[in-house]
Protein backbone atom coordinates (compact mmCIF):
# COMPACT_ATOMS: atom_id res chain seq x y z
CA UNK A 1 0.00 0.00 0.00
CA UNK A 2 1.14 3.42 -0.81
CA UNK A 3 -0.38 6.25 0.94
CA UNK A 4 0.59 10.29 -0.73
CA UNK A 5 -0.75 13.21 1.03
CA UNK A 6 -0.87 16.65 -0.96
CA UNK A 7 -0.18 19.76 0.52
CA UNK A 8 0.45 23.95 -0.50
CA UNK A 9 -2.42 24.12 -2.32
CA UNK A 10 -4.64 27.63 -1.27
CA UNK A 11 -6.00 30.90 -2.71
CA UNK A 12 -4.21 32.89 -4.90
CA UNK A 13 -3.94 35.86 -6.94
CA UNK A 14 -3.86 35.73 -10.85
CA UNK A 15 -0.39 35.97 -11.48
CA UNK A 16 0.87 34.70 -8.34
CA UNK A 17 3.08 31.31 -7.83
CA UNK A 18 2.14 28.31 -5.70
CA UNK A 19 4.60 24.99 -4.80
CA UNK A 20 2.64 21.77 -4.39
CA UNK A 21 4.18 19.01 -2.44
CA UNK A 22 3.32 15.34 -2.78
CA UNK A 23 4.97 12.97 0.08
CA UNK A 24 4.19 9.00 -0.35
CA UNK A 25 4.71 6.49 1.87
CA UNK A 26 4.09 2.89 2.70
CA UNK A 27 5.55 0.92 0.34
CA UNK A 28 7.37 3.55 -1.29
CA UNK A 29 9.91 1.03 -2.81
CA UNK A 30 8.38 -0.10 -6.17
CA UNK A 31 6.91 3.26 -7.22
CA UNK A 32 7.37 3.87 -10.98
CA UNK A 33 6.09 7.20 -12.58
CA UNK A 34 4.08 9.64 -10.91
CA UNK A 35 2.22 13.06 -12.06
CA UNK A 36 0.01 15.88 -11.24
CA UNK A 37 -3.81 15.92 -11.87
CA UNK A 38 -6.29 18.13 -11.67
CA UNK A 39 -10.42 18.55 -11.35
CA UNK A 40 -12.52 21.22 -11.73
CA UNK A 41 -16.10 21.31 -10.53
CA UNK A 42 -17.99 19.23 -13.18
CA UNK A 43 -14.97 18.36 -15.19
CA UNK A 44 -13.01 15.36 -15.87
CA UNK A 45 -10.03 15.22 -14.05
CA UNK A 46 -6.72 16.05 -16.18
CA UNK A 47 -3.37 15.36 -16.53
CA UNK A 48 -1.21 18.29 -15.51
CA UNK A 49 2.27 16.93 -15.31
CA UNK A 50 3.94 13.39 -14.77
CA UNK A 51 7.63 12.55 -13.95
CA UNK A 52 8.87 9.00 -14.50
CA UNK A 53 11.20 7.08 -11.45
CA UNK A 54 14.10 8.40 -14.54
CA UNK A 55 13.47 11.89 -14.81
CA UNK A 56 11.35 12.31 -17.92
CA UNK A 57 8.89 14.41 -17.36
CA UNK A 58 5.98 15.56 -19.63
CA UNK A 59 3.53 18.48 -19.13
CA UNK A 60 0.21 19.22 -19.98
CA UNK A 61 0.13 21.50 -23.25
CA UNK A 62 -2.05 23.95 -20.72
CA UNK A 63 0.48 24.43 -18.60
CA UNK A 64 3.70 24.87 -20.54
CA UNK A 65 5.88 27.02 -19.50
CA UNK A 66 4.12 27.84 -16.16
CA UNK A 67 4.25 24.74 -14.00
CA UNK A 68 7.29 22.47 -13.40
CA UNK A 69 7.02 18.91 -11.94
CA UNK A 70 9.84 17.65 -10.11
CA UNK A 71 10.55 14.22 -7.83
CA UNK A 72 13.07 13.67 -5.14
CA UNK A 73 13.62 10.18 -5.32
CA UNK A 74 15.25 10.17 -1.71
CA UNK A 75 12.18 11.02 -0.11
CA UNK A 76 9.59 10.58 -2.48
CA UNK A 77 8.61 13.61 -2.63
CA UNK A 78 7.13 15.27 -5.90
CA UNK A 79 6.85 18.77 -6.47
CA UNK A 80 4.43 20.77 -8.87
CA UNK A 81 6.36 24.45 -8.71
CA UNK A 82 2.95 26.43 -10.60
CA UNK A 83 3.56 29.72 -12.04
CA UNK A 84 1.75 32.87 -13.51
CA UNK A 85 -1.55 31.22 -11.91
CA UNK A 86 -4.51 31.60 -14.12
CA UNK A 87 -8.46 31.20 -12.89
CA UNK A 88 -8.79 28.39 -15.40
CA UNK A 89 -5.85 26.58 -12.95
CA UNK A 90 -8.41 26.34 -9.94
CA UNK A 91 -9.17 22.81 -9.24
CA UNK A 92 -8.81 20.27 -6.89
CA UNK A 93 -5.13 18.74 -7.39
CA UNK A 94 -4.30 15.25 -6.81
CA UNK A 95 -0.83 13.38 -6.89
CA UNK A 96 -0.82 9.78 -8.27
CA UNK A 97 1.41 7.27 -8.43
CA UNK A 98 2.01 4.20 -10.14
CA UNK A 99 3.45 1.26 -8.02
CA UNK A 100 4.63 -2.72 -8.46
CA UNK A 101 2.67 -5.13 -6.36
CA UNK A 102 2.59 -8.36 -6.83
CA UNK A 103 -0.64 -10.10 -7.25
CA UNK A 104 0.06 -13.67 -7.61
CA UNK A 105 3.20 -16.18 -8.36
CA UNK A 106 4.79 -14.41 -11.49
CA UNK A 107 1.82 -11.93 -11.85
CA UNK A 108 2.86 -8.47 -11.42
CA UNK A 109 0.28 -5.63 -11.47
CA UNK A 110 0.92 -1.72 -11.48
CA UNK A 111 -1.35 -0.18 -9.50
CA UNK A 112 -2.10 3.70 -9.40
CA UNK A 113 -2.45 5.47 -5.93
CA UNK A 114 -3.76 8.91 -5.43
CA UNK A 115 -3.59 11.34 -2.75
CA UNK A 116 -6.71 13.01 -0.99
CA UNK A 117 -6.08 16.26 -3.45
CA UNK A 118 -5.70 19.99 -2.06
CA UNK A 119 -7.39 22.67 -3.48
CA UNK A 120 -6.03 25.66 -5.55
CA UNK A 121 -8.11 28.48 -6.20
CA UNK A 122 -7.00 31.29 -8.19
CA UNK A 123 -8.54 34.48 -8.06
CA UNK A 124 -8.98 36.90 -10.99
Amino acid sequence: QVQLVESGGGLVQAGDSLRLSCAASGDTICISAMGWYRQAPGKERELVAAITSAGSTNDADSVKGRFTISRENTTTTMYLQMNSLKPQDTAVYYCKAGSFTVQAWCIILLTAYWGQGTQVTVSS
